[in-house]
């Protein structure tokens, strides 16, 4: 059955003029002008052939038909808000918003991302590559991935895994020019470094691998250097020279063949230092929040085991 029904705009208009009592009040709710709103009332008055409205001098008060439709009116915008807002929050329940730094999105998270989709293949999952301060409470985020020494107070704190540190390079390096067989032989190579201080802790570098490995004399200041992680990884794919890996960002380029580790001397990264998870207390049970923290950490967990010299 077709219905012949009064547009949207006038029946807004109507509402608010019959709660107000005032088209100015209405046009100022509305955002619009009170001529604005004094033309939707008599177009819908016109449309339907009745007045809605008493007006004197002095008041406004809606006449009997006015009173039948304003009580309508009222349930059905309330029935229409309530199935949009039923409707935004089934959207939300799938809708899963992560925030994570540079390196460990790109080395980490995104190769392994398809293995959570599975798992939940309706889920809407909306990844920022940030470094900023976290702030829950004024961006839009349901989840934090953060390197750091995990000190969010009035927040839940997983942590993902502490890293290993080791010598990473191409392939192609160990058949080289001057093939990588003992630790002296990286005396040949360019040595590519991530710059990076941390709250007066020092990462592992390159002087303190050579030093475990009981090499003394080298200029531990020659090569690339570089700030993210994931640069200094992508410069070792490319062949440009050794870098030193950390177990878990370059998991998956050592599984592909991408890269190798020419040695098993590894570094511990300070104690102090991890990546964790990061959710706010009143959000961390909801259940695509939930299923992405156990996935995630099930995944971290998975990762190989790292010998320590």
């Amino acid at each position: 059955m077709l219905r012949t029904l009064p547009g949207l705009s006038a029946i807004k208009a109507f509402d608010a003029a019959a709660r107000l009592l005032s088209f100015t009040k209405a046009a100022q709710e509305l955002s619009v002008t009170p001529a604005a709103v004094s033309h939707q009332i008599k177009e819908l008055e016109d449309q339907i052939g009745v007045s809605l409205f008493q007006r004197t001098s002095r008041s406004m008060r809606l006449t009997r038909e006015g009173e039948i439709l304003r009580v309508s009116v009222s349930d059905a915008l309330d029935g229409l808000n309530g199935a949009l807002q039923r409707i935004r929050k089934l959207q939300k329940q799938n809708r899963l918003n992560v925030t994570a730094s540079p390196s460990i999105t790109a080395k980490w998270l995104v190769p392994r991302l398809d293995r959570f989709l599975a798992l939940q293949p309706g889920a809407d999952v909306r990844i920022d590559v940030s470094q900023s301060v976290l702030d829950f409470d004024r961006d839009d985020v349901d989840i934090a991935i953060r390197f750091g020494t995990g000190d969010y107070p009035g927040l839940r704190v997983d942590r993902l895994f502490q890293e290993m540190v080791f010598p990473v390079c191409s392939p192609k390096l160990l058949t080289g020019r001057h093939p990588i067989r003992e630790p002296r032989d990286l005396l040949h190579h360019n040595l590519i470094h991530l710059d990076y201080q941390a709250q007066g802790a020092v990462w592992p570098n390159w002087r303190m691998w050579m030093l475990a490995a009981g090499i003394r004399e080298f200029d531990d200041t020659r090569g690339l250097h570089f700030g993210q992680t994931a640069l200094v990884l992508q410069a070792a794919i490319e062949g440009q020279g050794v870098a030193l890996g950390e177990s878990a960002l370059v998991s998956a380029d050592l599984a592909s063949g991408r890269l190798v580790k020419p040695f098993e001397l590894a570094l511990k990264a300070p104690p102090q230092f991890a990546y964790y998870v990061i959710t706010p207390l009143e959000t961390a049970d909801s259940p695509i929040v939930k299923a992405f923290r156990e996935w995630i950490l099930a995944e971290a967990s998975e990762m190989p085991a790292q010998p320590s010299g």
